[in-house]
C-alpha cells in the first residue's frame, strides 16, 4: 500500500512540483492549496506525512504544525516544512512549533525526497500502540 502524503502549499507551480515528484516515487498524494483548509483535509485523508509551506496566506504553517501536534488523530503524523524565509533561528521556531525535518526553498529534488523518505521510513518503524 501506497505511503500517503498531504502537501499544503499555496504556490501553484510548488504544490505541482512536489505532487508530482512523489506520486512518480510512488507515494499516494493530496494537495491543499489553502491553510485554513489543511486540518479537515488531513483528518479525512490520514496521512503519513506532511509537507508544510511555512508562509501561507490567511494562516502560518507554524501555526498549522502546532495545532496539528495537538490534534489526537494527527499529532503522530511527522511534517517535513518547507519554507522560502530561511534566516537565523527560522528552523529552530519550525522545529519547536513540532516539525520532525525543514528544508528551505528552492528545494531540490535529491534533498527533498531523501527528506520525504527519511520521515515516512521512520513512521513505518514505529510500532503501533
Amino acid at each position: 500500500m501506497a505511503k500517503r502524503i498531504l502537501v499544503v502549499e499555496d504556490n501553484d507551480l510548488n504544490r505541482k512540483l512536489f505532487c508530482d515528484v512523489l506520486r512518480a516515487n510512488g507515494f499516494e498524494v493530496e494537495p491543499v492549496a489553502d491553510g485554513e483548509l489543511a486540518l479537515n483535509t488531513a483528518r479525512a485523508f490520514d496521512p503519513d506525512l506532511a509537507i508544510m509551506d511555512i508562509q501561507l496566506p490567511n494562516i502560518s504553517g507554524l501555526d498549522l504544525i502546532a495545532e496539528m501536534s495537538r490534534d489526537s488523530q494527527l499529532s503522530s503524523v511527522p511534517v517535513l516544512a518547507v519554507t522560502a524565509y530561511a534566516g537565523k533561528g527560522d528552523e529552530e521556531r519550525i522545529r519547536a512549533a513540532g516539525a520532525a525535518s525543514y528544508l528551505a526553498k528552492p528545494v531540490s529534488i535529491g534533498p527533498f525526497m531523501a527528506a520525504v523518505r527519511n520521515l515516512v521510513e521512520d513512521v513505518a518503524a514505529q510500532p503501533v500502540a
